[in-house]
Protein backbone atom coordinates (compact mmCIF):
# COMPACT_ATOMS: atom_id res chain seq x y z
CA UNK A 1 0.00 0.00 0.00
CA UNK A 2 1.06 3.26 -1.09
CA UNK A 3 1.91 6.21 1.84
CA UNK A 4 2.78 8.91 0.56
CA UNK A 5 0.69 11.99 0.83
CA UNK A 6 -1.16 12.81 -2.38
CA UNK A 7 0.12 15.22 -4.74
CA UNK A 8 -1.52 18.57 -4.83
CA UNK A 9 -1.64 20.01 -8.90
CA UNK A 10 -0.55 23.48 -7.61
CA UNK A 11 2.78 21.77 -5.88
CA UNK A 12 3.21 20.50 -9.61
CA UNK A 13 2.93 23.51 -11.31
CA UNK A 14 5.42 25.71 -9.01
CA UNK A 15 8.47 23.60 -10.63
CA UNK A 16 7.69 24.93 -13.69
CA UNK A 17 9.26 28.10 -14.72
CA UNK A 18 7.65 30.65 -17.23
CA UNK A 19 9.41 33.40 -19.64
CA UNK A 20 7.22 36.03 -20.27
CA UNK A 21 7.32 37.84 -23.20
CA UNK A 22 6.66 41.31 -22.52
CA UNK A 23 3.86 43.00 -25.08
CA UNK A 24 3.25 39.49 -26.88
CA UNK A 25 1.02 37.14 -24.91
CA UNK A 26 -0.08 34.29 -26.84
CA UNK A 27 -3.51 34.58 -25.70
CA UNK A 28 -6.36 37.52 -25.39
CA UNK A 29 -9.59 37.73 -24.45
CA UNK A 30 -12.02 39.39 -26.91
CA UNK A 31 -13.18 43.05 -25.75
CA UNK A 32 -16.43 41.96 -24.24
CA UNK A 33 -19.04 43.65 -21.69
CA UNK A 34 -21.01 40.43 -20.84
CA UNK A 35 -18.88 37.15 -20.83
CA UNK A 36 -20.03 34.33 -22.80
CA UNK A 37 -20.93 31.03 -21.21
CA UNK A 38 -17.14 29.52 -22.71
CA UNK A 39 -15.77 32.46 -20.86
CA UNK A 40 -17.02 32.03 -17.38
CA UNK A 41 -16.11 27.67 -17.70
CA UNK A 42 -12.59 28.99 -18.49
CA UNK A 43 -12.57 30.60 -14.97
CA UNK A 44 -13.19 26.77 -13.60
CA UNK A 45 -11.76 24.47 -16.12
CA UNK A 46 -7.84 26.13 -16.89
CA UNK A 47 -5.64 23.85 -14.60
CA UNK A 48 -3.12 26.85 -14.07
CA UNK A 49 -5.93 29.11 -12.79
CA UNK A 50 -4.92 31.81 -15.48
CA UNK A 51 -8.62 33.38 -16.20
CA UNK A 52 -10.36 35.26 -13.15
CA UNK A 53 -13.42 37.85 -13.36
CA UNK A 54 -12.01 41.45 -12.79
CA UNK A 55 -13.92 44.21 -10.83
CA UNK A 56 -16.63 45.03 -13.75
CA UNK A 57 -17.35 41.20 -14.03
CA UNK A 58 -15.08 40.75 -17.09
CA UNK A 59 -13.18 37.69 -17.81
CA UNK A 60 -9.00 38.14 -17.87
CA UNK A 61 -6.20 36.86 -18.22
CA UNK A 62 -2.89 35.93 -16.54
CA UNK A 63 -0.65 34.17 -19.24
CA UNK A 64 2.55 34.13 -17.25
CA UNK A 65 1.41 31.19 -15.36
CA UNK A 66 0.02 29.22 -18.29
CA UNK A 67 1.04 25.59 -18.88
CA UNK A 68 0.22 25.69 -22.84
CA UNK A 69 -2.31 22.79 -22.50
CA UNK A 70 -5.23 24.22 -24.99
CA UNK A 71 -7.90 24.27 -22.66
CA UNK A 72 -9.29 27.25 -23.28
CA UNK A 73 -8.27 27.17 -26.95
CA UNK A 74 -11.18 24.03 -27.13
CA UNK A 75 -13.59 25.68 -25.22
CA UNK A 76 -13.31 29.63 -26.21
CA UNK A 77 -11.66 29.40 -29.27
CA UNK A 78 -14.09 28.37 -32.03
CA UNK A 79 -16.71 30.72 -30.34
CA UNK A 80 -13.81 32.97 -31.03
CA UNK A 81 -14.00 34.94 -27.45
CA UNK A 82 -9.85 34.39 -27.33
CA UNK A 83 -7.08 34.66 -29.78
CA UNK A 84 -4.91 32.06 -29.21
CA UNK A 85 -1.19 31.19 -30.75
CA UNK A 86 1.48 29.46 -29.79
CA UNK A 87 4.09 31.91 -27.98
CA UNK A 88 7.20 33.27 -29.84
CA UNK A 89 10.28 31.33 -30.17
CA UNK A 90 12.19 30.69 -26.37
CA UNK A 91 8.81 32.04 -24.70
CA UNK A 92 6.16 30.55 -22.88
CA UNK A 93 6.37 27.50 -20.16
CA UNK A 94 9.76 25.53 -19.18
CA UNK A 95 8.47 22.72 -18.15
CA UNK A 96 10.57 20.89 -15.22
CA UNK A 97 10.22 17.11 -14.28
CA UNK A 98 10.64 15.99 -10.74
Amino acid sequence: MNCEPPVRVEDKLYYNRYLVDVGHPHVKVRAHTTPSPQLLALLKVCPARCYELNDNGQVEIAVDGCIECGTCRVIAEPTGDIEWSHPRGGYGVLFKFG
